[in-house]
């Protein structure tokens, strides 16, 4: 292991960050000259466009065959965008939560997430697999914008301030937001390549697994984006579109990164023993925890947000403990699934019912 693999690892971060964000402002800004309301945007266009780090790493790792890599990414991914980053934002200003990401987003994520996990429970994600998930991301694209289009054409003062959409009216303006567009998506590729070089490299040198390095340090590079997003959008007052970014980035790295990834790779994306014994249910156990304490008041509190954190740190300290093989991890392990997590669906159950005794009175 070599300097250059950590400059690969910086460097690749710090590319994907920056075109993400160039990404992300490009295509807002020509979404909301088509008239597509802010929590669609929020949903779509900066959900997808934040996600696109997932996107570039995960296919570029699933075309050079490093199938652990890829499935790492987006699992780590999803479960950091809910329990870090939503934990972190929700410290900054508590959170505002739709009523139709309650009805409607967070139960499409938490079927996505069964669906991802049906398709690989036989080892692996093949071409098919990988075009049902591509197909599902498509119609649901098309649904949130027919929706969105029918409610009529909205463009909230909220969105302004983060995307500039007052300066859309000027001549040519298309043509910048497509150069944006352009520029955003080449510094995401050559971000990608750089730290899948490095992720592989440091996984190899330190006898680390690739699934781990994708669940852990390729994760949450690429989850940088959400993060920068959803605590800009929290600190600005913009609460309701921080929330949907997450839910909205979870479904895409699901259906579309996953997707893609399978379509391109050579063969079938191999699924590990580990990441579906382990892994896939923690995600969709992440996704389920989010409609009960989204469902308590609409809102995400901030000792909400300090649970997320502290449920992050535990699952990243098992996911090192077992790699090194210490017998630290299997006593975490017994803590978590023995005493903490049973008490943490009873807290949750509660909390959900008295408030939605509370609506019906």
């Amino acid at each position: 292991m070599t300097t250059m693999t950590f400059i690969y690892l910086i460097a690749g971060i710090t590319l994907l960050v920056m075109g993400a964000e160039v990404l992300v402002r490009g295509a807002a800004r020509l979404a909301a000259q088509l008239g597509i309301s802010p929590l669609v945007i929020g949903l779509t266009v900066v959900a997808f466009g934040t996600s696109a780090p997932e996107t570039a790493v995960s296919v570029q790792a699933a075309f050079e065959g490093s199938g652990d890599l890829a499935i790492g990414n987006v699992v780590g991914s999803n479960i950091a965008n809910v329990l870090l980053i939503l934990g972190i934002t929700a410290l900054v200003a508590p959170l505002l939560v739709s009523r139709q990401l309650i009805r409607q987003d967070v139960p499409i994520m938490i079927g996505a997430s069964l669906l991802t996990y049906a398709l690989a429970f036989d080892g692996g994600l093949s071409k098919i697999d990988g075009a049902v998930l591509f197909a599902c991301v498509v119609g649901y694209t098309a649904f949130l914008i027919y929706q969105s289009r029918k409610e009529g054409k909205q463009a909230d003062d909220e969105f302004d301030d983060e995307f500039g959409l007052k300066e859309a009216n000027r001549p040519y303006a298309w043509a910048h937001h497509l150069l944006l567009i352009t520029v955003g998506l080449v510094l995401l590729v050559l971000g990608s390549n750089w730290l899948v070089e490095g992720a592989t490299t440091l996984a190899r040198a330190l006898g680390i697994s690739e699934l781990v390095i994708g669940l852990t340090v390729v994760a949450i590079g690429t989850s940088l984006p959400e993060l920068a997003t959803s605590v800009i959008a929290a600190i600005k007052g913009q609460r309701d579109i921080a929330v949907g970014n997450i839910v909205g980035s979870n479904i895409f790295n699901l259906l579309c990164v996953l997707g893609l990834s399978s379509l391109v790779s050579p063969l079938p994306i191999n699924v590990s023993a580990n990441a579906l014994a382990f892994d896939f249910p923690v995600m969709i156990a992440v996704a389920i925890a989010c409609l009960p304490i989204f469902f308590a008041g609409y809102c995400i509190n901030r000792w909400e947000g300090l649970l997320f954190l502290a449920y992050y740190v535990a699952y990243t300290a098992y996911l090192v403990t077992s790699t090194t093989g210490q017998a630290f991890a299997t006593t975490l392990s017994h803590a978590m699934l023995g005493y903490v997590l049973p008490l943490t669906a009873v807290s949750l159950v509660v909390i959900a019912s008295r408030a939605w005794r509370k609506q019906r009175n």
